[in-house]
C-alpha cells in the first residue's frame, strides 16, 4: 500500500479553494486574485511533493 502524501491533498484543497474562489461573491480582481494565489500554492505544493 502506497504512503499517503499530505501535499497532495492539500494541493487537491487548494484547487477547490481556487474554484471556490472564483464563484464568490466579490469583485472580478479580487476573485481573480485569490484564485491565482491558491493555484500557485497548489502548483507548487505538486512539484515540491512530487505529487
Amino acid at each position: 500500500m502506497p504512503a499517503l502524501n499530505p501535499s497532495k491533498f492539500r494541493a487537491a484543497a487548494h484547487r477547490a479553494m481556487a474554484l471556490a474562489a472564483l464563484h464568490a461573491n466579490s469583485s472580478l480582481a479580487t476573485r481573480l486574485s485569490r484564485y491565482n494565489a491558491h493555484m500557485a500554492k497548489a502548483r507548487a505544493l505538486e512539484t515540491a511533493g512530487g505529487a
